[in-house]
């Protein structure tokens, strides 16, 4: 069995599961780019919508919508990322995935996408475990805690509280040796 890798290009659905209006499909990786310009035929422009044509291998139309890319490292991954907005329908948007991953992506686990931005350095552990509370937040409380957290308001104290114990480490240290 393959493990998976930060190398792989990974994809997944990432609206809410059910139907609705647009539903979002999302590529991270080396060749999310290629793969999106694949799957619409469209030569991609950084931080621009466009519309296309979603498509199998032969032609045929699977949906029509928009695609936007985010080179590296300018994206939430710090890696290339792809996002293929289309109708909501969840037969659609499986089908566009299982696309992606016939032209080179894998299906990304649970919490992939968070767990690339952390190892690349785009949030904190506590960043990162901040957007899996906002997502589960059952209230607006709830929710705003973990915006706060997300924002990067908790690790701030946590870096003043380190930097204030680094200080009195070199003062403890620096008497011990007089």
């Amino acid at each position: 069995m393959n493990t998976p890798s930060n190398n792989d290009t990974i994809a997944a659905i990432a609206t809410a599961p059910g139907a609705g209006g647009v539903g979002i499909v999302r590529l991270s990786g080396p060749a999310a780019l290629t793969i999106a310009e694949a799957v619409t035929a469209r030569t991609l422009l950084p931080r621009r919508a466009i519309r296309a044509l979603f498509t199998e291998a032969g032609g045929e139309t699977i949906d029509d919508g928009i695609v936007l890319a985010f080179p590296a490292p300018r994206s939430f991954t710090g890696e290339d990322v792809a996002e293929l907005q289309a109708h909501g329908s969840p037969v659609l948007l499986r089908r566009l995935v299982e696309r992606c991953c016939e032209l080179g992506a894998r299906p990304a686990r649970p919490g992939e996408f968070s767990e690339r931005a952390f190892l690349n350095g785009k949030v904190d552990l506590v960043q990162a475990e901040a957007i899996a509370d906002l997502i589960a937040a059952a209230d607006l409380r709830a929710a705003r805690a973990a915006r706060r957290s997300l924002e990067g308001a908790f690790s701030q104290r946590i870096e003043a509280i380190a930097a204030t114990l680094l200080r009195l480490r070199v003062h403890v240290e620096a008497a011990i040796d007089f």
